[in-house]
């Protein structure tokens, strides 16, 4: 049974939204401190000005040199779902507005790791090119900007990573995080930030009169916001004011079926119905699909289904990834096995579950140790890092994942100050991060990583609670509520997707497949007025279990759609009996 504390969240502040929305919604959003009829106002008006960013100016100049002399330029990007999305938006839009020589390129993430690395440049110094643009990534690429200019390239960073003490010496900086940076929208993605100097660069366009002279059908950017929300979900950022209006804006057009058709032949393959879509499908159905190419071969799969504007080919590519999450997943089962036994073996001495863990193992896959990292912090409700060998055989790579309240990457710049020349590199988020050192340190490393975990006073911080927006009552427990709900806001991190707790007759239980328990609830014992609820991997050992009739749940609203045929379904994540 779980021990985590089921904790109601509260109003944060006092609502002056209207009786035009529902009061369910009205109280969800109360709760998540958006109280203001602004602030759920997600039309592309209220998007803040691009030039509030800092070196936008000088990146606009530069691209619209480049314009003029028509000048070979190279996009560099990452190689998960932002940078992919980055990328794909980069060419996309940039052609569009007449430049005729952009290309790309994704470092393998296995031979050079992330960023534009001194190999990286060395290897496209043999295309020639005048400019580089990075996306979703360069922030931290001192030497490999440096030597870009040392080889006559130049270089404009876009980037929403935390920055560290020194700056790239990059011609322009696009960084809403980097010091000195103006915005106000701090938490886009990467693909965000390309879309914003998309918008400052179209507005230099059109008063320059370039699409007029040159003949161009000036472009509507809003054409590749589903790039933009799929990018921006994808990558878990916070869904801020700025983030909720790129995000509800693609999806918007993705319900209508206006998108790539990349992302419609990935929504097929995996049996989506996209006038259904929420932003969930986004993170967890989509994204999932498209960082495999990543994880396990080259991302430049998915940037090519992405640009593609074969539906043909895209159905080819899309079943291709669908391949290789498929293989991801069996990948990723039998690690989480090796994960699980070499905590049991951590912590067979042990009378508390230590604040953090770091795991290693010789034949876990790069690609695959983050996730790793994600089903264990989950799990255990403590900072985990998953290391995998490097291609050079005295070094790991980890990967990290995070609990509220636990800034990962802060944590490790402490270590790295702390013990000098211990990390090779690292970067990342509050949430996640990435950090390589060699495999002979990582004893005093794991010591170093719980010694910062212990000096966080904060003990509560480590107490696993599931967070509920409380009851929804009998007469807002149907369908319009749960289509409400998921059409309402584009939920996600920073604004978590409704979950409510209650008490429910347990009328009906059965195993379907092999560890998911199909139940029929409800507010009274009548068997007339059942609700169909499902949890899905439900514990085995405690479930089901004919003797227990009532039970407090935790659950999401959900719509199950059979043939077409739409009903309520209750999503459990969590159930205690009662009796």
């Amino acid at each position: 049974m779980s021990h985590a504390l089921i904790r109601r969240r509260t109003i944060l502040a006092e609502t002056q939204l209207g009786d035009e929305v529902h009061p369910l919604l009205r109280r969800l959003l109360a709760q998540r401190g958006i109280v203001h009829p602004e602030e759920i106002a997600h039309e592309l008006t209220h998007l803040a000005d691009p030039m509030q960013m800092r070196d936008m100016g000088k990146a606009v100049e530069r691209l619209w040199q480049a314009l003029n002399s028509q000048q070979r330029i190279v996009i560099v990007g990452d190689f998960d779902a932002d940078g992919a999305t980055s990328s794909a938006l980069a060419i996309l839009g940039l052609s569009a507005f007449g430049f005729q020589q952009v290309s790309f390129m994704v470092p393998n993430r296995f031979e050079y790791g992330y960023g534009l690395s001194v190999q990286i440049v060395d290897e496209l110094a043999l295309q020639k090119p005048d400019l580089l643009i990075t996306v979703d990534n360069g922030i931290s690429s001192i030497d490999g900007v440096a030597r870009a200019n040392q080889l006559g390239m130049e270089v404009i960073i876009t980037d929403h990573h935390l920055p560290g003490q020194q700056l790239p010496a990059a011609v322009a900086i696009i960084n809403p995080n980097q010091p000195g940076c103006a915005f106000p929208g701090k938490s886009l993605a990467g693909v965000g930030v390309v879309f914003y100097l998309l918008i400052a660069l179209r507005s230099r366009l059109r008063a320059e009169g370039w699409f007029v002279r040159e003949n161009i059908v000036e472009p509507n950017l809003a054409n590749w916001l589903d790039l933009v929300a799929l990018g921006s979900v994808a990558d878990v950022v916070p869904l801020d004011f700025y983030n909720r209006i790129l995000v509800a804006q693609g999806i918007r057009r993705m319900r209508n079926g206006a998108m790539r058709p990349g992302i419609r032949a990935l929504l097929q393959v995996a049996g989506r119905n996209y006038r259904q879509l929420a932003s969930v499908d986004l993170g967890f159905v989509l994204g999932p699909r498209l960082n495999a190419a990543g994880r396990l071969d080259d991302m430049s799969q998915g940037i090519m289904l992405l640009l593609t504007e074969s539906d043909a080919l895209a159905q080819e590519l899309a079943q291709e990834l669908d391949a290789l999450n498929r293989d991801r997943r069996l990948i990723e089962q039998q690690m989480q096995q090796e994960a699980l036994q070499i905590v049991d073996e951590l912590t067979a001495d042990m009378q508390a579950i230590p604040r953090g863990f770091c795991l290693f193992h010789p034949d876990w896959h790069q690609g695959v140790v983050g996730l790793v990292a994600s089903r264990l912090k989950e799990k255990f409700h403590r900072p985990v890092i998953a290391f995998a060998q490097a291609e050079t055989g005295d070094e790991i790579k980890g990967s990290g994942r995070s609990i509220q309240g636990v800034h990962l990457r802060d944590l490790l710049d402490e270590v790295a100050t702390a013990n000098p020349g211990l990390l090779s590199k690292f970067g990342g988020h509050a949430m996640a991060a990435g950090l390589s050192l060699k495999q002979a340190d990582l004893p005093q490393f794991h010591q170093a990583f719980l010694q910062a975990l212990a000096a966080i006073g904060d003990q509560s911080l480590f107490e696993p609670v599931i967070e509920s927006d409380g009851e929804v009552s009998p007469q807002d427990m149907n369908l319009y509520t749960a289509q409400l709900l998921r059409d309402a806001m584009p939920w996600g991190q920073g604004l978590p997707e409704p979950r409510f707790d209650g008490e429910f007759y347990l009328l009906e239980q059965r195993l379907v497949g092999e560890r998911h328990l199909k139940m029929k609830l409800g507010f009274t014992p009548d068997r007339n007025r059942a609700i169909d609820a499902i949890f899905f991997n439900c514990d085995l050992q405690c479930w089901p279990n004919p003797s227990v009739q009532k039970v407090q749940l935790v659950y999401q609203l959900s719509i199950n759609d059979y043939r077409g045929d739409q009903t309520l379904q209750l999503i459990a994540s969590d159930m205690r009996p009662l009796d």
